[in-house]
């Protein structure tokens, strides 16, 4: 198995999961980052850095590219069109904005992700969610 079909298939068992802010524990409660966290724990053991407290608005409010930078730090970027499923995007929810939400790609145009008011989903990658696609990235080969 890929490292991407290994995230894949680890992503899928996250789905029902509730959308809680700041937590990453199947079953229990997470948010978009933290479902591509328990993805990493599941891939790798412990997590590479641990994100600080953040708002519900902290892209908005600090304007700062913070997801983008700590997805580049420890994920291997790769070109959006180069993107498969088990692969992680990033999205920019609003124009001229930071990123701010992340998934994990899954087939037949669909992505699994965490988001306000709903579990973790295995969505359809309609053209709305495709047109935010600011970045993919694909995930490091362990050592």
């Amino acid at each position: 198995m890929t490292i991407r079909e290994n995230a894949l298939a680890i992503a899928r068992t996250w789905i029902g999961t509730p959308y809680h802010h700041q937590a990453s524990k199947r079953g229990r409660g997470a948010d978009c980052l933290g479902l591509v966290r328990g993805v990493w724990r599941e891939l790798y053991g412990a997590e590479p850095e641990i994100p600080p407290p953040y708002s519900p608005d902290w892209a908005e409010a600090t304007r700062v590219e913070t997801l983008l930078a700590a997805a580049r730090r420890n994920l291997v970027e790769i070109d959006k069109s180069e993107a498969r499923p088990g692969d992680v995007v990033l999205f920019r929810m609003v124009r001229g904005g930071p990123a701010k939400h992340a998934g994990i790609l899954s087939e037949d145009g669909r992505f699994i992700h965490a988001y306000s008011g709903k579990a973790v989903s295995n969505s359809v990658l309609s053209s709305w969610w495709e047109g935010k696609i600011i970045a993919a990235f694909t995930w490091p080969e362990p050592s």
